[in-house]
């Protein structure tokens, strides 16, 4: 498989592992801290040498390869929940492609996580609330709010939406590579095997 091929599958699988805590959290009001960890770090690498080094925890990422293959392979079992938050993203995506203004806020918010990041762990309550504010005030304010489908218990809890907004805010940092890796949604249904095959690979890495 091409290396622009394996990268590209990479960063949707990223997508799709902070989707998937996403849909958990919003069930179970609880995630994964290392999955989480996994997650928010992939924002906080904005110039990345590798697509690897956006996605360091690859034991993290074998979520995402098998969601890939759960979600366009031949199985019957879709997730319908997960293709409309998947849809979402993407169309969040291409709106903050075209705003510069977005993006240049974007990198500054990320920036200050940077400087945060020297007192507080990744996964404290005031790094993941300031993950959520940047996709609060930025990203969200693109375009029509996504819906998370849920325990409406867990929900209306203030830690449940933030780790919610913080991995939406990761899923959305997937879809920014996937995009500058040549990743189309017309892939999605015309490449369909392919992605699958690349992902099944990859899981045996």
């Amino acid at each position: 498989m091409s290396d622009q091929l394996f990268e590209r599958t990479m960063a949707f699988a990223g997508i799709l592992q902070a989707v998937a805590q996403v849909q958990y959290i919003a069930r179970h009001g609880d995630s994964d801290k290392d999955a989480l960890a996994a997650s928010l770090n992939s924002v906080l690498v904005t110039n990345p040498d590798s697509t690897s080094e956006v996605y360091a925890d690859k034991e993290a990422l074998k979520k995402g390869y098998q969601m890939i293959v759960a979600q366009l392979g031949d199985g019957k079992q879709k997730d319908v929940e997960v293709t409309r938050y998947l849809v979402g993203i993407l169309a969040l995506e291409r709106k903050l492609a075209r705003s510069a203004n977005a993006m240049g806020m974007l990198s500054e918010r990320i920036n200050q996580i940077h400087r945060q990041l020297s007192h507080f762990e990744i996964t404290d309550e005031q790094v993941i609330a300031n993950f959520a504010g940047i996709y609060s005030d930025i990203v969200s304010e693109l375009g029509p709010k996504l819906q998370i489908s849920g325990n409406p218990e867990f929900l209306k809890r203030t830690q449940t939406q933030q780790k919610i907004r913080a991995l939406l805010l990761s899923a959305m940092r997937s879809a920014v590579l996937w995009r500058q890796l040549g990743g189309k949604r017309r892939h999605l249904v015309f490449a369909r095997k392919t992605i699958v095959d690349t992902a099944m690979k990859s899981l045996t890495l």
